[in-house]
């Protein structure tokens, strides 16, 4: 989330061509696996049972967005109901979900999506199945994602629920610094110039993050994480008062991911520092009244908890004393010095105060 016009769904979009390629049954709307039946479509599915062979192909990791104006059927998926009845055939018309199934679901405006789409992707989100029926006919295919969404919260704030299902979440704010926006213009105008050349000349380094990403998909699986840093997760999750369990989960996936992005094999107390905020600061409870960030709290709770104190709550940390010293100095000077004189005549307020 963050202001407009800070590239956020640029951002997102161009992680398609950091996407690895993975293999596919050939002609499948499903992007069904060729070995495992678990991501496999129905059509391929029964032919699999059946002892078939399945050609198989490859492809780039799919990135499927669904715009603001889609409809249920849009993203579900519909069935050819006189298809069916004249042929006896389950004839399916896959929808995003089938699209995005192995691949990236990604919903710009994501906090404008309409409530009765917002329940059709959680369903499919948390089973990673999706089901469609009408008139009688049902059909069930994987629909595994991972879920993206980008959004302006001055435009509206997202479902407690949604938001819940996001791992990770970071907060995106203008740049200022004049030559940082300078290059940014740049860039930009060098693209709308020629965009086929402003990619060539960003070739050599999307090459290389593509390899660092493959090889770190590669040496994921050897990442380990140590039983008491997991229990420390779990006790800075208890103290923010995350609900449910997915914070401790997204906490040590992002962790490992990390490890393994750089090259490492052995998740540190400082990578979980790294990840723990946009993992656990948009799980926190909504208080309209609370003035206190929620990337704070979760930072003092693993403070707290991985620095060995005992305490139990935040009304106690901040009884202990958390405050900028250069603030605190700043007051004591303004207090320090005399008040202003009065002009003549001014109110000098109710008798008996002072």
């Amino acid at each position: 989330m963050g202001d407009r016009g800070t590239g956020k769904s640029v951002a997102v979009r161009a992680l398609q061509d950091l996407l690895p390629e993975i293999p596919v049954v050939k002609n499948d709307a499903f992007n069904s696996s060729p070995t495992d039946p678990q991501l496999m479509g129905p059509d391929a599915l029964e032919r699999y049972k059946a002892g078939e062979a399945l050609e198989a192909t490859t492809m780039r990791v799919p990135m499927v967005e669904v715009p603001l104006g889609t409809t249920e059927d849009r993203i579900c998926g519909t069935i050819d109901i006189e298809r069916a009845l004249a042929e006896g055939v389950k004839a399916y018309d896959a929808g995003l979900l089938a699209r995005a199934n192995r691949g990236l679901l990604y919903i710009d405006e994501v906090n404008l999506l309409d409530d009765s789409l917002v329940d059709v992707v959680l369903d499919s989100a948390a089973g990673g199945w999706n089901t469609v029926e009408r008139e009688g006919i049902s059909i069930t295919h994987p629909a595994k994602f991972i879920m993206i969404g980008s959004g302006n919260p001055e435009e509206g704030e997202l479902r407690p629920q949604l938001l819940d299902r996001f791992g990770m979440a970071c907060n995106i704010s203008t740049i200022f610094d004049k030559e940082q926006r300078i290059e940014l213009v740049q860039n930009r105008m060098a693209y709308e110039a020629d965009a086929e050349a402003f990619v060539k000349s960003c070739e050599e380094e999307t090459n290389e993050l593509k390899a660092k990403i493959a090889d770190a998909q590669k040496l994921l699986p050897s990442v380990t994480m140590e039983r008491d840093l997991a229990v420390k997760i779990s006790g800075v999750c208890a103290l923010v008062d995350v609900d449910g369990l997915r914070g401790d989960i997204v906490v040590t996936r992002a962790a490992k991911a990390l490890v393994a992005y750089e090259g490492r094999t052995e998740v540190t107390a400082e990578d979980i520092q790294r990840v723990i905020g946009p993992c656990l600061s948009h799980r926190l409870r909504k208080d309209p009244m609370d003035t206190m960030d929620g990337s704070f709290k979760v930072m003092l709770g693993f403070n707290k908890i991985f620095n060995g104190s005992a305490m139990k709550d935040f009304s106690a940390a901040m009884e202990e004393g958390i405050e900028d010293p250069e603030a605190k100095a700043k007051e004591e000077e303004e207090a320090a010095k005399p008040p202003p004189a009065k002009k003549a005549g001014a109110w000098g307020g109710l008798p008996g105060s002072r």
